[in-house]
């Protein structure tokens, strides 16, 4: 029998280096293990959020790749349950696979959680790569519990229920002694900023974690008194947010 292909999850950059000004900044290297590009030279196969995106990023990493080379499946909020078998059949049929998100690392807070989970039930080698995550290192750089933190992803839309989710981390943050950790549409980080202050209690502290590793990169803690007084404008930068109680 045949040996299967194992799934390879290939950590990408933070935000994309390969465009723009940011481009004559930041090698995406700076922040990827060799392992990366090693692992990019012998893979063909790749399930990906964005085709145009997975290949200038292969690009930037492997300039001496041949893009007619590679297959890849598109993995998003578009893509049916029934899509996902097919995208892993390579594995099976004894290629190596790649998973790429479009930020960070594969399977957390991303799709590609849904392939992993489909390759250990199909008995086929998960390979995790070393790379940036925004979480962990949003939560380095902030002071808070780095032993007790949980991502809470994109809050509510609707005003109400929004800070209902503020008032309810900012209690557990005090019950449990839990760093609570969650993100927005960067175009709505302002907003949200806004509203975080308006609704957490003064002595609250709030963590600010944007353009991570990237020449822009912004960290602060603060108590949500202080952060009153200061001005920063986030629009359109990835940013996380980290709040814990202040004991």
């Amino acid at each position: 029998m045949k040996p299967t292909g194992k799934l390879y999850l290939i950590p990408v950059t933070l935000a994309d280096t390969t465009s723009s000004e940011l481009s004559k900044q930041s090698n995406p290297m700076d922040v990827l293990p060799e392992t990366v590009k090693r692992t990019i030279e012998f893979i063909d196969y790749y399930i990906v959020e964005n085709e145009k995106n997975a290949r200038r990023f292969i690009k930037s990493i492997l300039p001496e790749k041949v893009q007619a080379s590679l297959h890849l499946s598109a993995l998003n909020k578009h893509t049916e349950i029934s899509e996902h078998n097919q995208m892993i059949q390579p594995c099976l049929e004894g290629k190596n696979v790649g998973l790429m998100s479009d930020a960070g690392c594969p399977g957390v807070a991303d799709p590609g959680a849904a392939i992993v989970k489909l390759a250990h039930e199909k008995g086929i080698q998960v390979v995790p790569l070393v790379g940036p995550s925004s979480i962990l290192l949003a939560m380095m750089g902030s002071g808070m519990n780095g032993q007790s933190f949980a991502f809470n992803g994109y809050l509510p839309i609707d005003k109400g229920e929004k800070k209902a989710a503020l008032k309810n981390f900012e209690k557990l943050s005090f019950d449990k002694d839990q760093s609570q950790l969650f993100i927005e549409t960067p175009y709505r980080n302002n907003k949200l900023l806004e509203d975080v202050l308006q609704t957490l209690q003064p002595n609250t502290l709030l963590c600010i974690a944007c353009d991570l590793t990237l020449p822009t990169e912004y960290i602060k803690t603060l108590r949500v008194a202080d952060w009153k007084k200061t001005t920063i404008d986030l629009h359109n930068r990835p940013a996380l947010f980290i709040i814990h109680k202040n004991f």
